[in-house]
């Protein structure tokens, strides 16, 4: 039974707290997910347009403050989602035992990237919200209800 997501980028401003957002609204009851950054500044709030695009989506939001990524946070996660490969390498670098657990969050859309909107115009980060809704949306049969009783 899946009960723990964690979700990472860089700095924990943008894809992954946006990314955290959308399974939050969509996945099943009782799922908790997190978010965090390999270089975050600790305390700082999300970017003011990765804000304004969730809110313009209708995508519900917490009081977000960015967190560094932790041996902890990697061990407690049952599931490991990254935007980059480089995040990838990097995370498995810390914890290689964490592998069988971590994935692309496009890991369903042929191994896809998200790029980085960090001080972008509107228009990069609706595309990296239009890709992340979407690579979300993959994970969700994975995270479904009757998948985690099992």
């Amino acid at each position: 039974m899946l009960n723990t997501v964690l979700v990472v980028c860089v700095g924990n401003l943008c894809r992954s707290p946006m990314a955290e957002a959308l399974l939050r609204q969509r996945s099943p009851p009782g799922l908790q997910v997190t978010s965090a950054g390999l270089y975050a500044c600790s305390g700082a709030p999300m970017d003011p347009l990765a804000m304004a695009l969730l809110h313009e989506h209708q995508v519900l939001t917490h009081e977000h403050h960015a967190r560094q990524v932790t041996l902890d946070m990697l061990h407690e996660a049952e599931l490991i989602l990254l935007m980059e490969q480089q995040h990838l390498q990097h995370v498995l670098q810390m914890a290689p035992e964490v592998r069988g657990k971590t994935f692309l969050i496009g890991t369903w859309q042929n191994q896809l990237e998200i790029a980085d909107p960090f001080r972008c115009p509107k228009n990069i980060f609706h595309n990296t919200y239009t890709l992340l809704s979407r690579c979300v949306d993959d994970w969700l049969p994975y995270l479904s209800q009757e998948d985690r009783e099992k």
